[in-house]
C-alpha cells in the first residue's frame, strides 16, 4: 500500500507550519513513500532546498504551493460581493518544467500584484499560467469547499467546472478528514461533484506538523504568529489533532470504502517530474560598438589598465599572470561577469561614491586590480588567482564590493537603470527562532509572566564566544536543569521551545545581497515584495544559498562606514590644507602610523579598535604592513585558541626562534615567522612540496577548511604520497600534513586580510597626520549614535582636540574642523564646531521646541543646552 502526501506545509509557511524540510524528507523515506509534495502557503521559499534534499534521499520532490486565490480581481482591496471570504486556497503542483516556470510566475504575481494581507492570484492569471500545473481543490478553505459549507452547491459546481476546463485532465477534487465540523458535509458534496462531473478524487492530509503529539506545539506556534494567547476565544486555531504527517495505513482508515484514493496520489506523483538543476544565468553586458564580444573588451580594458599600473611595456611577471588569468576567464566564460562589476564600480567612482580597495578572494586577481575593481596588487602580496577562480573546479566568481554606506543605494539604482528594474532584485533572508527568543515567545503564550520568561531565557548562554541551544542548556545549566526537574510548567515550556528552536520565524531582506538576471527575475526565480520596502523593490523568494545553487548572478553591495570616514577626512584635509590625499603616493611605510598602533592608540582605526586587536598590535610592536595583515587573520577564535597568535608574536619579538617545517617553505612562511597563517600559504606549500597545481592546492585548502575528517584524510594522504615522490622524507611529509590539518583549518584568506589592512592603514595614517580632520569624519559617521559620539569625543580629548557646542556661524550638518582663537597658548590649536549638538537639540518635537541657547560657565569643558522643558548637560573636550 503506497501513499504520497500532496498537501504538506513546512516551516516556510511561516509560523503556521512546524515541519523542518529535513524532517519531512526523512519521515517520507522512513515510511517508504516514493515521492513528497511541498505546498507552503503562497510561496516557494523552500522549493530549492526541498527538491535538493529529497533527491539526495532518493524520493521524487513535487514542487508545489497552496495558493491564495481572490474571488474577484487580485488587485481589489475589498471583499468581492457575494463571496464567502476574501480569498480561497488552491493547491498547485508542477508537473513539468513549464509548470515549474508557471508556478514561479503565479507565486510572484501573488506578491507583486495581488498582495493584500496575503499574496493573492485570481482566475485570470490562473488561466494564463495553467499549463504544466496539476491542480487540487484544497482544504476547507478551498473555493469549492467554501461554497459547499455555505450550501451553495451550484456555485461549487460552477467553480469545479471552471477549474476542470482550465486544467483539463490535471484537476482533482480533494477529500480530507481531520475530524473538523462541516468536513463530512463538504466531503459529501465533493463526492457528488465527482460523480456528476466525472472528476477524479484524491485523498490528502493537510500536514502542518509531524506527529499527533505535536498538535499543541503547532497550536502554540499559531499563537506566536498571530500574537494571541492560548485562552483567546477568537484566535485562529486548528480543530483536533489530525493535521500531521500520517502513514499510508492511517490514511487508508479514513475512507475504507474507497481504496483507490491512495493509489491516485501515486498516479499524480508519477506525473510530476521536474528536475531543477544549476544553470548559470548571466545578464548580457551591453558592449560598445567597437568590441565584438565581452572577452575582447575585457582583454582591452585589463591590458590598458595594466599599462597604467605597471608601465608599458609590461614586465614579464605581469604579462604572464595577466595572460594566464585572461585565458582562464575566456575558458570559463566569465568575461561578462567581470565587465558588469567593472562597469558599476566605474560608475560609482564617476559619481564620487567611495569604493573599497577590495574584499574577499577577488583581491587575488590581477585583472581585478588592473580594472580598478580592487586596489590590491596580487603580485606584491603573493596572492593567488586560483583562490578566486579555480580553473579545475569551475564555479561563478564571487565579488563582493564595499561602498560608502551613505551612497550604496545610488549604485544599486544605477544597476537597476542599466539592466532593468524587473531584472535586479534584493535577496530574502529568514529570521529564525533563537533559544532565548523562543523561550520568551512560548512563555508568553503559555501564560508565564514576562519577568519569569525573561529569567528563564537569561539562563541560556547567548554570547558570540559561547552559546547553547535550549536542549544543551537544559543539561548543562544547573539552575535551568533544576527548574526543569521540579516545575512541570517549565518543563512544558522548554519542551515546546526545544521543538520550535531554529524554525523560520519571519522573512526580511538581506542587508547587502543583490541579484541581476538576464531578464525579468520571475522568469528564473520566484520573487516577492516586502511591505517594509519600496513598492517597486523586487526581492527574491530564494535565499542567498538557493540563488547560488540556481546559478543566478548574486553579489553583495555592502555599505562600509569606514569608506565614508576616509572620504570625509580626506575632503577635510583638502579643504583646510589644500593637500589632496593620494594613497598610491603615500605608500605603506610611514613609521608614524606603526608607532601610533604599536603604542595602542587605535581608537577609530578600522578593524583594530577592539581591546584584543589593540593588545596584539602592542604586544608584537607592529612596525610593518605585514603585521597589520597578520593581525587581521590572527585575532579570530581558531588562531587564538590554537596558540597561533601567541607563537607569531613570540617569534616576531625574538622570544622564540623562527622555525620552518621544511627548508623549502622558508620563503613562503618568512613573512609570518614560520606560522601557517593564510590559506594561500597552505596552497603554496602543497604546490612546492607535493607538486600540486595551484588549482589542486585550492581543492586541498577547501577540504581542510571544511573540517571534514574523511575528506581531509584523503587529500592529505595524497599530499604525503606526492611529497614523498618528490624527495621529502615520509615522516617529514606526514608531519607537515598534520601541520596543514591543524593550522590550515584556521587559515584566513590573505587576499581579504590585505584589502582590509589597507583600510586600517589609511584610517591610521589620517589619524596620525590629520587627527582633527579624521576625528571630524569619524564623529560625523556616528552622528546617530550617542554612545559612539561620546566615546569618540573622549578619544578626541586624548588627541588634544576640543569639541565645542554648536555655532550658528561655524557649524555645518557634520562635525566641522575650525581654528581655535580662544586658545592662543597652543599654536595651530584646533577644535570642532559641532553640528551634532545642534541637530540633537533642534530635533526635539515641535511642541516642546524653542530656540536653543548655550550658557557658558567659567569652566571651558562643560556646556548646558536647554530646549523648552528639556535640558541635557554634556561635557565636551
Amino acid at each position: 500500500m503506497q501513499f504520497v502526501h500532496l498537501h504538506t506545509h513546512s516551516e516556510y509557511s511561516l509560523l503556521d507550519g512546524a515541519n523542518r524540510i529535513d524532517d519531512l524528507v526523512d519521515r517520507a523515506v522512513a515510511l517508504g513513500m516514493p515521492a513528497l509534495a511541498l505546498t507552503d502557503h503562497g510561496n516557494l521559499f523552500g522549493a530549492w532546498e526541498f527538491q535538493e534534499k529529497a533527491r539526495a534521499k532518493g524520493i521524487t520532490p513535487i514542487i508545489g504551493c497552496e495558493a491564495y486565490v481572490a474571488y474577484g480581481d487580485r488587485r481589489a482591496r475589498k471583499m468581492e460581493p457575494g463571496a464567502p471570504a476574501n480569498y480561497a486556497h488552491l493547491v498547485l503542483l508542477a508537473a513539468n518544467r513549464t509548470g515549474y516556470s508557471n508556478l514561479i510566475k503565479l507565486s510572484s504575481i501573488g506578491y507583486t500584484e495581488g498582495f493584500y494581507h496575503r499574496p493573492r492570484i485570481d482566475h485570470a492569471v490562473l488561466e494564463e499560467y495553467a499549463e504544466g500545473l496539476i491542480c487540487l481543490s484544497a482544504c476547507l478553505a478551498g473555493e469549492v469547499a467554501r461554497y459547499l459549507q455555505h450550501e451553495r452547491y451550484d456555485d461549487a459546481k460552477r467553480t469545479a467546472e471552471w477549474h476542470a476546463r482550465v486544467f483539463s485532465d490535471r484537476y482533482w477534487l480533494e477529500l480530507q478528514d481531520h475530524g473538523i465540523p462541516k468536513q463530512d458535509q463538504v466531503n459529501r458534496g465533493i463526492i457528488q461533484l465527482s460523480e456528476e462531473l466525472g472528476l477524479p478524487l484524491v485523498l490528502t492530509n493537510d500536514a502542518h506538523y509531524m506527529r499527533r503529539e505535536d498538535a499543541d506545539v503547532h497550536d502554540t506556534l499559531l499563537c506566536i504568529g498571530t500574537g494571541k494567547d492560548k485562552d483567546d476565544p477568537d484566535r485562529l486555531r486548528f480543530h483536533g489533532e489530525e493535521s500531521y504527517f500520517k502513514t499510508a495505513e492511517e490514511m487508508a482508515e479514513l475512507f475504507p470504502d474507497m481504496p483507490g484514493l491512495l493509489a491516485e496520489t501515486v498516479r499524480i506523483a508519477e506525473r510530476c517530474e521536474v528536475k531543477v538543476e544549476k544553470q548559470y544565468q548571466l545578464p548580457t553586458f551591453p558592449l560598445p560598438d567597437r568590441f565584438s564580444d565581452p572577452m575582447e573588451m575585457l582583454r582591452h580594458e585589463a591590458t590598458e589598465g595594466a599599462k597604467v599600473k605597471y608601465g608599458d611595456p609590461l614586465p614579464d611577471p605581469v604579462r604572464e599572470r595577466l595572460g594566464y588569468e585572461l585565458e582562464v576567464i575566456e575558458n570559463t566564460g566569465y568575461a561578462g561577469y567581470l565587465l558588469i562589476v567593472w562597469d558599476f564600480i566605474v560608475a560609482a567612482r564617476e559619481r564620487g561614491i567611495p569604493v573599497g580597495p577590495g574584499r574577499g578572494s577577488a583581491a587575488g586577481s590581477i585583472i581585478c586590480y588592473t580594472l580598478g575593481i580592487t586596489d590590491v596588487d596580487p603580485l606584491e602580496f603573493d596572492l593567488l588567482f586560483e583562490r578566486f577562480l579555480n580553473p579545475e573546479r569551475i564555479s561563478m566568481p564571487d565579488i563582493d564590493i564595499d561602498f560608502c554606506y551613505e551612497r550604496r543605494g545610488e549604485v544599486i539604482d544605477y544597476v537597476r537603470q542599466k539592466y532593468g528594474q524587473a531584472s535586479v532584485g534584493q535577496i530574502i533572508t529568514f529570521g529564525t527562532m533563537k533559544a532565548r527568543a523562543v523561550i520568551r515567545d512560548v512563555g508568553r503564550v503559555l501564560g508565564f509572566s514576562p519577568s519569569d520568561t525573561d529569567k528563564l531565557a537569561k539562563l541560556v548562554p547567548s554570547s558570540p564566544g559561547f552559546s547553547l541551544t535550549v536542549s544543551q542548556a537544559r543539561k548543562k545549566v544547573g539552575e535551568l536543569a533544576e527548574l526543569d526537574r521540579e516545575d512541570p510548567q517549565v518543563t512544558k515550556l522548554l519542551d515546546y521551545a526545544e521543538r520550535m528552536e531554529g524554525l523560520s520565524r519571519h522573512s526580511s531582506v538581506h542587508a547587502a545581497g543583490v541579484v541581476i538576471a538576464p531578464g525579468p527575475l520571475d522568469d528564473y526565480v520566484p520573487v516577492y515584495s516586502d511591505t517594509r520596502t519600496s513598492a517597486d523593490t523586487v526581492i527574491t523568494q530564494f535565499d542567498m544559498n538557493a540563488l547560488e545553487k540556481a546559478g543566478m548572478l548574486k553579489m553583495d553591495f555592502l555599505g562600509l562606514r569606514t569608506l565614508t570616514v576616509i572620504a570625509d577626512a580626506a575632503r577635510n584635509v583638502e579643504e583646510r590644507h589644500g593637500i589632496r590625499v593620494d594613497w598610491e603616493e603615500i605608500g605603506l611605510e610611514d613609521p608614524a602610523v606603526y608607532g601610533m598602533l604599536a603604542a595602542g592608540r587605535t581608537s577609530g582605526v578600522f578593524q583594530f579598535e577592539s581591546s584584543l586587536a589593540t593588545d596584539k598590535l602592542r604586544a608584537m610592536r607592529c612596525d610593518r604592513f605585514d603585521d597589520l595583515v597578520a593581525v587581521n587573520a590572527l585575532i579570530r577564535p581558531g588562531p587564538l585558541d590554537s596558540g597561533m597568535t601567541d607563537v607569531y608574536i613570540a617569534r616576531k619579538r625574538g622570544f622564540k626562534p623562527v622555525e620552518y617545517p621544511h627548508p623549502d617553505l622558508a620563503e613562503i612562511l618568512e613573512p609570518t615567522y614560520g606560522v601557517i597563517t593564510y590559506q594561500e600559504q597552505v596552497m603554496r606549500a602543497a604546490n612546492l612540496l607535493a607538486g600540486f597545481t595551484l588549482a589542486e592546492a585550492d581543492v586541498l585548502r577547501k577540504a581542510v577548511g571544511k573540517k571534514d575528517a574523511e575528506l581531509t584524510d584523503r587529500v592529505l594522504g595524497e599530499f604525503v604520497a606526492r611529497a614523498v615522490e618528490r624527495g621529502v622524507a615520509k615522516a617529514k611529509a606526514r608531519e607537515i600534513a598534520e601541520l596543514i590539518r591543524t593550522f590550515g583549518r584556521y587559515g584566513f584568506n590573505k587576499a581579504h586580510s590585505v584589502a582590509y589592512a589597507l583600510l586600517s592603514y589609511r584610517t591610521a595614517w589620517l589619524k596620525a597626520h590629520y587627527p582633527a580632520e579624521f576625528m571630524a569624519g569619524l564623529l560625523s559617521s556616528e552622528i546617530g549614535s550617542t554612545d559612539a559620539v561620546v566615546s569618540y569625543i573622549g578619544a578626541s580629548r586624548l588627541l588634544g582636540i576640543r569639541v565645542l557646542p554648536p555655532s550658528v556661524k561655524e557649524s555645518g550638518y557634520r562635525f566641522t574642523v575650525v581654528d581655535d582663537p580662544d586658545d592662543p597658548t597652543t599654536p595651530g590649536s584646533r577644535r570642532f564646531a559641532s553640528g551634532w549638538g545642534r541637530s540633537r537639540v533642534w530635533g526635539t518635537p515641535r511642541s516642546s521646541r524653542s530656540r536653543p541657547r548655550a550658557r557658558r560657565p567659567r569652566s571651558r569643558t562643560s556646556w548646558t543646552f536647554s530646549s523648552g522643558s528639556t535640558s541635557a548637560s554634556t561635557t565636551r573636550a
